[in-house]
Order: structure tokens, then C-alpha cells, then sequence
């Protein structure tokens, strides 16, 4: 069974795109986008961790 690791990034409203397309290039997958508690997007991204 695979274990993940995850990770939260601040989302700037204008270069969404670009930031998700890099994290994903790192095989970071997203997971959800939610309102933060400072009223910006956050993303939760995930993805396998390596077993090494």
C-alpha cells in the first residue's frame, strides 16, 4: 500500500495555473483548493512518498 506525503501552497489568484503546473512537474498531485483562514486560496496537494 502506497504512504503520501502532503503539502499546503498559498495560491495567487493571477498565476494559478503556473503554480499548479509547476508542483505537478514535481509529481505533486492536487488534492483540493479551499478558502484559507486569511481569506486567500490554499492548495493541498499530495503524492507518493518515496520508499528509498
Amino acid at each position: 500500500m502506497p504512504t503520501w506525503e502532503y503539502m499546503t501552497t498559498p495560491l495567487i489568484i493571477h498565476n494559478t495555473t503556473a503554480i499548479l503546473n509547476n508542483w505537478g512537474a514535481q509529481g505533486w498531485e492536487l488534492v483540493q483548493v479551499v478558502t484559507g483562514p486569511e481569506g486567500g486560496l490554499v492548495a493541498y496537494l499530495k503524492r507518493p512518498r518515496d520508499e528509498a
